[in-house]
C-alpha cells in the first residue's frame, strides 16, 4: 500500500492555491493604494483665496473673523 504523504508532489509553486492567497492579499493592498492615490490627485478641491470670483460671491459678512472670536461670539448670548 503507497502512502498518500510520501510520494512527492512535483507541480510548479502557481500551482498551489495557498501561494496565492499569500501573494494576493498583499497585491490587493497595493493596488487599493495605488487607486487611492489616483483618486487623491485627481479629485483635489481647487484652492480659493479673496481674488476667486467664486470666493466673492459666496462670501457671507463676517467670514473674516478670526476662528477663536468667532467661536466665543457664538457661544455667549446676543446682547
Amino acid at each position: 500500500m503507497i502512502d498518500a504523504r510520501n510520494e512527492r508532489d512535483d507541480k510548479p509553486w502557481w500551482r498551489y492555491p495557498m501561494v496565492w492567497l499569500v501573494i494576493g492579499g498583499p497585491a490587493l493592498v497595493v493596488v487599493a493604494a495605488v487607486g487611492t492615490a489616483v483618486v487623491a490627485i485627481r479629485g483635489q478641491d481647487p484652492v480659493i483665496n479673496e481674488s476667486t470670483p467664486v470666493a466673492r460671491v459666496h462670501a457671507r459678512p463676517g467670514s473674516d473673523t478670526p476662528a477663536l472670536q468667532a467661536r466665543n461670539h457664538a457661544a455667549t448670548a446676543a446682547p
